[in-house]
């Protein structure tokens, strides 16, 4: 446990030594691929400056209301679509044929109908995360076996019971599955989104950076992008520990 603990710690610093002497050697091109000295230097900077944690703020604030809006209701047509045949029938053939479609590609339609403010972004990351959690949902439930079911009818249990004691204790592995899914989209589309039109945003920050060639504040971007999306993971890991005791 501890060697393999070092050795996640040792991978990323190697990783970035590597560059740093790359970059500072002449490998790599400074102008393209700043040290990450110097990009830990922009990142401090537009920290003390407020500049970074606004933007900050404002990306998760849009992903923590979409991520809300776009899970709760994927969960519950989810555990319907694996309960119920019918139901199941009934929607499946519009999540296979909505689920391949970029969801980044309807968001010029969302723009049409909900204009450039917050609804339209909250509105894509809810979609983007919608249909990976329903999917996982379901095949969590569809996924238990059928005894599980049939000993609780045959002991008289109604339909709430089954719900509430073995299809969505029993689909949770699942649907933290989805959830972790659903948080990188989130993180992806909402980059992309604020990158296409917005005003404030890491991916409005990102995109004004590359437009004065401000390289090391695109990385600084992209960093943080990568610390938000692990510590979500993390987020969601320790929930699923708490939620799921009994799993390793």
């Amino acid at each position: 446990m501890r060697n393999s603990r070092w050795l996640a710690v040792l991978s990323p610093v190697g990783f970035l030594l590597i560059w740093e002497l790359a970059s500072r050697s002449g490998v790599l091109d400074p102008r393209f691929f700043p040290p990450p000295s110097v990009i830990l230097q922009t990142l401090a900077a537009m920290t003390r400056s407020g500049e970074l944690p606004y933007h900050v703020v404002v990306s998760g604030r849009r992903i923590v209301l979409g991520f809300l809006l776009g899970a709760v209701p994927a969960v519950a047509v989810g555990l319907a679509m694996g309960l119920s045949r019918p139901v199941r029938s009934l929607l499946m053939p519009l999540v296979s044929a909505i689920y391949p479609i970029p969801k980044i590609a309807i968001y010029p339609l969302i723009i049409f109908y909900l204009g450039l403010g917050e609804a339209s972004k909250v509105s894509i990351v809810a979609l983007s995360i919608f249909f990976l959690v329903l999917l996982n949902t379901m095949a969590g439930v569809i996924g238990l076996e059928r005894a599980y079911f049939n000993i609780a009818r045959a002991y008289g249990a109604r339909p709430l019971g089954i719900f509430t004691t073995i299809a969505f204790p029993g689909a949770l592995p699942a649907i933290f599955t989805g959830l972790k899914l659903g948080m990188g989209f989130a993180l992806i589309v909402i980059v992309g989104a604020e990158l296409l039109g917005s005003d404030a945003g890491i991916g409005f920050l990102i995109w004004r950076s590359y437009q004065i060639f401000a390289v090391d504040a695109m990385f600084a971007g992209l960093l943080v992008t990568a610390v938000l999306g692990w510590l979500a993971t993390a987020g969601l890991d320790w929930l699923e520990h708490r939620a799921l005791p009994w799993r390793p």
